[in-house]
């Protein structure tokens, strides 16, 4: 099939990759020039595991090609995946002008039949919204799906390429086969293809980000009560997940939830029911404590340095909202580093990955270590901010002899509290008691 995917982001690579790989001719096309001259080249925008040798791969065997010609994309397409971004607009909800952009000129160029897909993260009701523009454009008859995507960034390419199930809404015979068609190859293993009215599955995709949402927030209000009553969240979490009605899936205390989904996803919904009548109280919720939950790595470093961080010196490990990605949206560090900041400290920070992003975003207004020991010296703790492996087993006399005092605020709860404390060290986690080795500060 020929395949185009307009936008060469996030979603839009690893969809143009791993259908370009089972064989399809997949053109990906941008209207930055300059993300397209990188693409030829394999340099990639973004950092996501397996994708760049997935790129280099089917470029070099024919199979995907880069434009910014997207008007030629279009035109020679049997298939088009829309996935621009949508960003969050000033209310919360989500900006829909890229999309319906992308509409307007599928209409103008389109030279056949067409099956149309939203790949974007959309409300329901978008994929109408874009049959219109299109229609507005063309008398050509086409073929509406929405196929929401369920990446998980860090690990997009094992989620498309063996799925645990393929989404897709339909209004005809037509797009159903060719749409099941395309994605057979992803599912030979058994694993389902969902179709659905296309209303339903651009709720699907909503439905699931707050359900995942909320279970990571669940935890973060358990994990603060557990830490009042004197309860370790780790055995919580263990005994809860263990209900086969639960699972243990996503039951992980923490900073908080970030990247582009979770936090954009929930408020748009939450916008979506306050447009329709319908408040959402849980996801309300859900999100009130994410916020809160950012702040309690600053809340814990005030309490272990005696509640003033003025002059203070923090390393952090850790900036990418997750490993095995550089994306900082909504990333837990921003909000630690601004507290820390705010209240007088300085910051030097190190991630495996994100550090050019980081110095984007946050310039030198903090220092940046070319390791994870770089950034220890002089500074009067450490925060683990994410749960990078190479943070999992570090050499804790290393991290002792290096810090001015030994103090550990750890966000994933990656350390043994009994080993952190006979090593001398302050410790402080999620939903766990403290250490309490108030010499080791002062001696």
């Amino acid at each position: 099939m020929n395949i185009s995917v307009i936008g060469s982001g996030y979603v839009g690579l690893v969809v143009g990759a791993c259908l370009a790989e089972t064989g399809n001719d997949v053109t990906c096309a941008d209207v930055s020039e300059e993300k397209i001259a990188g693409l030829k080249r394999n340099v990639l925008p973004i950092h996501e595991p397996g994708l760049e040798e997935l790129i280099e791969r089917n470029q070099a065997d024919g199979r995907l090609t880069f434009t910014s010609d997207v008007p030629a994309a279009i035109a020679a397409a049997d298939v088009v995946f829309i996935a621009v971004g949508t960003p969050q607009g000033e209310d919360g909800s989500a900006d829909l002008q890229h999309v319906l952009a992308v509409a307007d000129t599928i209409g103008q160029h389109m030279t056949k039949e067409l099956v149309i897909v939203t790949k974007s993260t959309v409300p329901v009701g978008t994929a109408a919204k874009v049959a219109a523009h299109v229609a507005e454009h063309s008398r050509i008859p086409f073929h509406m799906c929405s196929n929401p995507e369920f990446l998980k960034e860090g690990a997009a390419i094992e989620d498309f390429m063996k799925p645990d199930r393929v989404v897709i809404g339909v209004e005809s015979e037509y797009a159903r086969t060719v749409m099941g068609e395309l994605y057979a190859p992803f599912v030979r293993t058994g694993k389902p293809v969902i179709f659905m009215d296309i209303p339903s599955a651009e709720m699907t995709k909503y439905a699931a980000n707050g359900m995942l949402a909320t279970r990571i927030s669940f935890m973060n209000d358990i994990a603060t009560i557990c830490e009042k009553v004197g309860a370790n969240v780790d055995l919580v979490r263990h005994g809860l997940g263990s209900d086969s009605r639960i699972g243990p899936s996503f039951l992980f205390p923490g900073p908080g939830y970030g990247g582009s989904c979770f936090p954009k996803d929930v408020k748009a919904l939450v916008k979506t029911g306050r447009a329709l009548g319908v408040p959402l109280y849980v996801l309300e919720g859900v999100e009130a404590t994410n916020e809160r939950q950012k702040h309690r790595l600053g809340e814990k470093l005030r309490a272990a340095l005696g509640d003033s961080l003025d002059g203070a010196r923090i390393a952090v490990w850790g900036l990418a909202f997750k490993p095995q990605t550089d994306d900082m949206r909504e990333a837990p560090s921003l909000v630690l580093i601004e507290d820390a900041l705010a209240g007088g400290a300085t910051v030097c920070a190190h991630d495996p990955v994100a550090m050019q992003e980081a110095r984007r975003i946050l310039g030198d207004r903090i220092e940046y270590a070319e390791t994870n020991y770089d950034a220890l010296p002089g500074a009067d703790a450490l925060v683990v901010v994410t749960d990078w492996n190479e943070y999992r087993h570090p050499d804790f006399a290393r991290v002792k002899s290096l810090l001015k005092r030994p103090v550990v605020i750890d966000g994933r709860n990656l350390y043994d509290p009994e080993k952190m404390e006979s090593l001398g060290i302050v410790y402080h986690s999620i939903g766990r008691k403290p250490t309490a080795n108030v010499a080791a500060l002062t001696g």
